[in-house]
C-alpha cells in the first residue's frame, strides 16, 4: 500500500468522485503517446498489448510506469515476467496498435517485430523507440496494476510523428 501522504484522504475512505462515463470523457481529451508493450512468458509465449498509460518516473535510477487492466488477457503474464519492452509507435505504426489493442487475435502473427539481441528473445518494434526493462516494482491500485520498469536498454529508431491515443481515436501531432 503507498505510504500516506499528510492531508491526503485515502482510497478506502468514501469521499465523492465523478462517474466512469464522465472520467472516461474527460481522460479521452488527455492526449497520450501510443506504445506496444511486448514480452515473453517463462513457456516463451509472445504476449503483448496497446497501452497510453505509459510515463517517466525517475532519471536516476531510469524507472517508468505502464498501466495494465486487471482484465486484460496479459495482465497475468506481465505482471510475472522478469523483463518486457516498450515500444514507442509513430504514425506508421497504427496498424500495429490497432492490432495489438484487439482482443481474441493472434497480434504477433505476421507483426514487423524481431528479438532483442542478447534476451531471451524479447519482442520489439525494430523502428521504433524501444525501452528494454526489468520488472522493479508492481503497485495494486484500483482497476489496474502499475508496473514499474527499470530501464536496462534504448534502441533510438522512432518517428518524426509520434501515434497518439486522443478521443478515443488513434491520432497523430500536429
Amino acid at each position: 500500500m503507498p505510504t500516506n501522504v499528510q492531508g491526503a484522504v485515502p482510497l478506502q475512505q468514501k469521499q465523492p468522485t465523478v462517474d466512469g462515463a464522465t472520467f472516461k470523457e474527460a481522460m479521452s481529451l488527455l492526449a497520450a503517446p501510443l506504445t506496444v508493450v511486448t514480452t515473453r512468458d517463462a513457456d516463451g509465449r509472445p504476449w503483448g498489448f496497446t497501452a497510453s498509460a505509459v510515463t517517466s518516473v525517475s532519471l536516476d535510477p531510469p524507472l517508468v510506469l505502464v498501466g495494465i487492466a486487471h482484465t486484460s488477457s496479459c495482465h497475468g503474464a506481465l505482471t510475472r515476467v522478469p523483463e518486457f519492452v516498450i515500444n514507442v509507435l509513430g504514425e506508421e505504426h497504427r496498424d500495429l496498435a490497432g492490432r495489438f489493442a484487439t482482443s481474441g487475435v493472434d497480434r504477433f502473427a505476421g507483426a514487423p517485430l524481431e528479438d532483442w539481441p542478447d534476451t531471451r528473445a524479447l519482442p520489439h518494434v525494430p523502428d521504433a523507440l524501444a525501452l528494454r526493462c526489468a520488472l522493479a516494482d508492481r503497485i495494486t491500485l484500483g482497476d489496474h496494476d502499475l508496473l514499474i520498469g527499470r530501464v536496462l536498454e534504448v534502441r533510438m529508431a522512432g518517428s518524426d510523428r509520434p501515434l497518439l491515443w486522443y478521443r478515443r481515436a488513434f491520432r497523430t501531432a500536429g
